[in-house]
């Protein structure tokens, strides 16, 4: 099973989930670029609501809705035409010596203003690229694998086609750290993977987490637990954290609401007095509607505040997950004490000195087991018929991952050192157990 295993990924009913109205949609235009789009249908349920695709242009929102994710489409006068299923074909070479003659326009004699005039005029992005093929000087010395990036280029240059992309948290991961990796802490789709292993993300699980990745690890969690479980975040916010990345999710409301919990660091300390509004007020002093509407809506936050305090400090967390731009020792310090015994303690930076610190520091304190540090590695291939191979650029590093167990520091504990001459005595003589237990008995018959 994939590390990545998305509960949105097929309702109730087992069929693969569909476009709705509300729904994020992630669409990858044809040079490999990938935007984030919204899908709103208009309250009149009329075709005039239109979604922008970038330079692409835009379609009526309408024609998405109710489609399966992963078909291509393109826009032709604002209605979406399916296009068919692309397979992937032995491209056989041939004898063309793939050299490439720099004539300027004798090599491409159709002109920048003749293309522009066939684009105003209405002529198919296909009829392009036919029209440039066939005026190209040198397009026959080229090899067929030439020739296929040629084509590519300029559909990625005039076609107004894209493909939607269902956004699982691998997608969701993978367009941040593309678009800008800077706002997700430079976390990778392979580094999200090992933070969600090394803090054993399972449904049911109550878990801490301190996420300045703009809700990457967040949505992460949520998408594990399935709504099932709880989620604790501590954010430096008054109100509930607005998380970007969830919101790309398209999780249903209450796969959120009813596991996802919030507090900021000032009403995470036990000796806090929260000042409020008083949420009592005498039944003569009520003087409208209104005012005991804005009274019950005050204790309702009161209740739900103070009732999250109380989840915090009764403790007993499975796993806390660190990706803040705060400096992690400190914020272990304040939260492990709510985490029970064997919880996983899991820390990512960009940056490698404040990790270092923090793992010489748990490795001379008690109550941590085994802190490790790593730094994940990922090389990304083309994988086609004859030309699978490294991809020419890749990114430098997903940032590092401090992993420790906490255990229950023990000070009336002994450690036990068994003298070198015992520990041989004791192998040998399992040696001789084991022997005896191989060896079949023999019985006489009288």
């Amino acid at each position: 099973m994939s590390i990545f295993t998305s509960p949105t990924a097929e309702d109730v009913n087992g069929s693969t989930l569909k476009i709705q109205s509300g729904h994020n949609v992630l669409a990858r235009q044809p040079n490999g670029d990938v935007r984030s789009i919204k899908i709103d249908r208009d309250s009149s349920n009329s075709p005039s609501s239109t979604v922008a695709v970038g330079r692409l242009g835009s379609f009526h929102a309408n024609e998405l809705i109710g489609h399966p994710y992963g078909f291509s489409y393109e826009m032709v006068n604002k209605q979406l035409k399916v296009l068919p299923v692309r397979t992937l074909e032995e491209v056989e070479d041939t004898d063309a010596t793939n050299e490439l003659i720099n004539d300027g326009e004798f090599v491409q004699p159709l002109t920048l203003e003749e293309i522009q005039t066939l684009k105003q005029s209405g002529v198919h992005a296909s009829e392009i690229i036919k029209k440039q093929i066939e005026q190209h000087a040198n397009y026959s010395l080229k090899t067929e694998y030439s020739k296929d990036k040629y084509k590519k280029r300029k559909e990625a240059k005039y076609s107004k086609s894209f493909t939607t992309i269902e956004p699982t948290i691998y997608n969701v991961c993978n367009y941040w750290f593309n678009k800008d990796q800077n706002r997700i802490r430079d976390i990778r789709p392979d580094t999200l993977s090992q933070i969600l292993t090394m803090a054993n993300i399972q449904p049911g699980g109550r878990y801490l987490a301190v996420d300045d990745a703009s809700g990457l690890v967040v949505a992460a969690i949520l998408e594990r637990l399935g709504g099932s479980g709880m989620l604790l975040t501590i954010c430096d916010t008054d109100s509930p954290p607005a998380y970007p990345v969830v919101a790309n999710m398209n999780f249903p409301p209450d796969m959120v609401q009813s596991v996802l919990i919030s507090l900021n660091w000032a009403n995470s300390e036990q000796d806090y007095v929260s000042v409020h509004a008083p949420v009592e007020v005498p039944v003569d002093e009520i003087r409208s509607d209104r005012q005991k509407t804005r009274l019950r809506k005050r204790k309702a936050a009161y209740d739900l505040l103070e009732n999250t305090r109380e989840e915090l400090f009764g403790g007993e967390f499975e796993a806390l997950v660190v990706a803040s731009q705060y400096e992690p020792s400190g914020i272990i310090d304040r939260l492990v004490p709510y985490l029970a015994g064997s919880a996983s303690i899991v820390a990512h930076s960009p940056h490698s000195q404040p990790l270092v610190d923090l793992q010489n520091k748990l490795r001379n304190t008690p109550g941590f087991l085994g802190p490790s540090l790593t730094e994940g590695w990922l090389r990304q291939y083309q994988v086609l018929p004859g030309r699978t191979h490294p991809t020419m650029n890749t990114s430098g590093s997903g940032g590092y991952i401090l992993h420790a167990i906490k255990v229950y520091d023990d000070p009336t504990a002994n450690s036990v050192i068994i003298p070198r001459s015992q520990k041989t005595k004791m192998s040998i003589d399992c040696g001789a157990v084991h022997s005896a237990a191989a060896t079949p008995t023999l019985l006489s018959s009288s």
